[in-house]
């Protein structure tokens, strides 16, 4: 009875034990790349191509910096597919003209097995009907290789909001 009890045991102990192991060998390695200067170069120009592709409001090179299954993310929903995402950028450049569009500060870029990942500021001034309006705020965005070049799988973006206004001083009751 004993013996039965530790074979129970231990067939339950490897049982959980081979899918830990199994998931665990499926982990790889992520390495940093932000401090290789051929890796900036390269994903740099990527951004690059989207920072000119939104300077010059041309959707169609913007969609072909995009997988064709690409996500984008923006403030207000998903677009899915490269050609969904041409369509979007094409409104987006009507309705809100960009005058100069820059995606910033990389903070950080990382190789995860054939997929590199990065996060960064973007900033720029789109034009309004009262003007000028300069927006920022932060992307991520997951690149895979497409042929002989990097593509953006996924793009998010958000804007920051503009910080709240001083409240004015009141006069108090005291002060009339």
């Amino acid at each position: 009875m004993k013996t039965r009890s530790v074979a129970a045991l231990v067939g339950m102990a490897i049982s959980f034990a081979v899918p830990t192991f199994a998931y665990e060998s499926t982990i790889v390695q992520q390495h940093d790349l932000l401090g290789i200067p051929d890796a900036l170069a390269v994903f740099g120009e990527v951004n690059g191509k989207l920072d000119d592709a939104h300077n010059n409001k041309d959707a169609e090179a913007a969609a072909a910096l995009f997988t064709e299954d690409a996500v984008l993310v923006m403030p207000d929903g998903m677009v899915l597919g490269r050609q969904a995402i041409k369509e979007r950028y094409a409104e987006t450049f009507q309705r809100w003209p960009i005058t100069d569009f820059f995606s910033g500060e990389r903070l950080s870029l990382n190789g995860i097995d054939n997929a590199v990942w990065s996060v960064g500021e973007w900033y720029g001034n789109l034009q309004s009907q009262t003007g000028p309006v300069f927006a920022w705020g932060y992307w991520s965005t997951i690149y895979v290789r497409e042929g002989d070049a990097w593509k953006f799988r996924m793009l998010t973006w958000n804007v920051t909001p503009a910080p709240a206004a001083a409240a004015s001083p009141k006069s108090s009751p005291s002060n009339q």
